[in-house]
């Protein structure tokens, strides 16, 4: 089951109280279904129980409907519809329309209390949204194929906070939003709670996956650079004793040359405490900083000694 039917069938098990919710519910069915004008009322979905919810929604509202599955290739599809003529005039003097309206537009009478739009964008998304599962991505869309409607429906979740946004795709009127934190709060205003406590847990555990990636590329990163530096040093060691130039060294700098060369791959807090006495990482990197500056000095491709004097 994917995630868009799960938070579906998570709306579905809300009961609707009062009666005038349930108009605002079987109002987002005729809006956001197939089709709504004189014809009736159509609406197609893949969820079963959408189609039962649609048809008690209408029954509640005096109007009778009719349920029919459709085998398809890819599945099958249910159908609720209002056809029979007495019963399109019922719902189009319920809902204060003639059926003959050039564009259709959402009439706001129907909002009678807090509830009712609540209850009519939940009902919208069963119609037509889509969600995106958390996993993948976070997007939560409204899909229709009428402009004025979509319009409509983004100013209303705009009203609310939702921050949606709207967009043409392929011929169809898209009202999506993208924000994880927006969606948890309209997915939690519809009525799908546990919907919005996963995404919650998915953004935790993503957060944290990502803080340990960046963490693990940090220490891969410091690392290869002590690495890096690690090889400088050596080689910087190695011309200087092809030079016979090691030996000129001060004290210090020929102990901490041997020392290096006997622990290769020791990081320099390791590696400073092989000294007697110990010395600080910072002394030793002062020291080896020194002892690549005397390799640098030496003539290119002509090793000799060098006197050099304690500094």
């Amino acid at each position: 089951m994917s995630f868009s039917q799960e938070v579906k069938n998570e709306i579905l098990r809300h009961r609707i109280s009062k009666p005038c919710c349930n108009v605002a519910a079987a109002y987002a069915v005729a809006c956001f279904g197939k089709y709504f004008d004189d014809r009736g009322v159509v609406l197609q979905t893949e969820n079963e129980g959408v189609v039962a919810f649609a048809q008690k929604v209408y029954r509640r509202c005096g109007v009778q409907g009719q349920i029919q599955r459709k085998e398809r290739p890819t599945g099958p599809v249910f159908e609720f519809h209002v056809q029979d003529p007495q019963e399109i005039e019922k719902l189009l003097a319920l809902f204060g329309h003639t059926g003959k309206e050039p564009t259709l537009r959402i009439r706001p009478e129907h909002f009678k209390c807090q509830k009712c739009m609540q209850t009519f964008i939940a009902t919208a998304f069963l119609c037509c949204g889509t969600m995106t599962d958390p996993e993948k991505s976070y997007n939560l869309e409204f899909l229709s194929t009428r402009h004025y409607l979509s319009q409509q429906l983004e100013a209303m979740l705009a009203e609310h906070d939702f921050h949606p946004h709207r967009a043409l795709r392929k011929g169809a009127n898209t009202v999506y939003i993208k924000a994880a934190d927006h969606i948890e709060d309209l997915l939690t205003f519809m009525g799908a709670g546990g919907a919005a406590m996963r995404i919650m847990d998915q953004r935790l555990y993503n957060e944290m996956r990502n803080k340990t990636n960046r963490l693990s590329n940090c220490e891969t990163a410091n690392l290869g650079k002590s690495v890096q530096a690690a090889v400088q040093v050596q080689l910087a060691i190695e011309r200087l004793q092809e030079a016979g130039a090691l030996n000129t060294l001060p004290e210090t700098l020929r102990q901490t040359a041997k020392i290096r060369m006997q622990y290769p791959d020791l990081p320099l807090a390791k590696l400073a405490q092989k000294f007697d006495p110990p010395v600080s990482k910072a002394g030793l990197s002062h020291r080896l900083k020194r002892i690549q500056e005397a390799a640098h000095r030496l003539p290119e491709n002509q090793p000799q000694e060098k006197e050099m004097s304690n500094a």
